[in-house]
């Protein structure tokens, strides 16, 4: 069993916090965002190792003040029941888990509903956005989910046009995050905002993180909106998704759905003009546009996450998809900015590349 963050002790206490946050893990909630979120400001509140609450105070709050139990199976003790949310700075649920039962129950609606109306920051850690949105506090915002979960939030909420190609979006009063490692990255900018970016950094050290990653960095993998409307090929579709690094064989995708090799060909040229292989090879080099443009990273790096056998391979492809060499989409990102290359990265996402 995991215990809850430690209280702060009596010379802390007499100290105003300049940070103020409050945390509700939903059910079957990630426990890694949880935790990188809560170590963040652990690190940055104080001086050596005591994990004392002084320069920013955090309390981990349940319905009733009930255990919290993680999709791992580690349980977290609550600090307390629900309180005033006005005495927070920010609010952060953490999702988990969203087909095993309701998230939430009726007294976390009402308390974040009851955040809402006080003007508190509400922020959703990996899947707690789908609790956000359903409760309405998302009318008109932009929400942030994983790309793993993109088209979970798609079928859900239909009129919800998720970001899935960064790792948190700050939208006024809320903030959504994809979860895993980028909790860290938010905990980090928040705590930049009200301490000061030498803290966040003590902070990121500790944690043998070299620096935080900004908002618009790219998550791992990008999704194209674009749905099948064959039901055969959503399987297929994810499974391409989920392998970038290493690409399937049509053999093994046609495998993975239950279909024959002709079938998954047929019907992939039917709902694309492409063949599964093309289809996978477009989806790669997308994905291989945006780490180019939105990283620092070495092409012979992204070449072999995106699925190439090696940098030559990579920008053999690259040059006759965009005309250009890897380095000068790179060289052309930095000169026009994000804009400018618009065009180039809705090319790569085709898959008629």
């Amino acid at each position: 069993m995991t215990r809850a963050p430690v209280r702060p002790d009596n010379a802390g206490s007499a100290r105003k916090p300049r940070l103020r946050v409050g945390l509700i893990a939903l059910k079957n909630f990630t426990l890694l965002p949880f935790a990188g979120f809560i170590d963040v400001l652990r690190l940055a509140t104080d001086d050596g190792d005591l994990s004392r609450q002084r320069a920013c105070r955090w309390s981990v709050m349940s319905s009733g003040g009930a255990p919290l139990r993680a999709s791992c199976g580690a349980v977290v003790l609550a600090d307390s029941a629900f309180g005033n949310p006005r005495e927070f700075d920010y609010i952060v649920v953490v999702g988990g888990l969203l087909h095993e039962s309701p998230q939430s129950d009726r007294a976390t609606d009402q308390y974040l509903r009851r955040a809402a109306e006080a003007g508190v920051p509400l922020i959703g850690l990996c899947t707690a956005v789908f609790t956000l949105v359903r409760l309405g506090l998302m009318s008109g915002r932009r929400c942030c989910v994983s790309w793993y979960h993109y088209w979970d939030m798609k079928n859900a909420f239909p009129d919800v046009t998720p970001i899935a190609d960064r790792l948190f979006v700050v939208d006024g009063p809320r903030i959504t995050c994809a979860g895993g490692t980028g909790a860290v990255d938010l905990a980090a900018w928040i705590v930049t905002r009200h301490l000061g970016r030498s803290v966040a950094d003590k902070a990121l050290h500790i944690l043998i993180a070299d620096r935080a990653r900004p908002a618009d960095a790219p998550q791992p993998h990008v999704i194209v909106d674009r749905q099948a409307r064959d039901p055969r090929l959503e399987d297929a579709l994810e499974f391409i998704e989920q392998n970038l690094a290493q690409p399937p064989s049509v053999d093994d995708i046609a495998d993975r759905v239950g279909l024959s090799r002709r079938q998954l060909e047929r019907i992939f040229r039917g709902e694309f003009g492409v063949s599964p292989w093309k289809y996978s090879l477009g989806r790669r080099l997308h994905q291989g546009h945006l780490l180019l443009t939105r990283t620092e990273r070495s092409v012979t790096d992204i070449a072999h996450e995106c699925g190439f056998a090696d940098a030559s391979h990579f920008s053999r492809h690259v040059r006759t998809t965009f005309g250009t060499t890897p380095r000068t989409v790179r060289d052309t990102a930095l000169a026009a900015g994000s804009t400018g290359i618009a065009a180039m990265a809705e090319r790569a996402g085709r898959p008629d590349v």
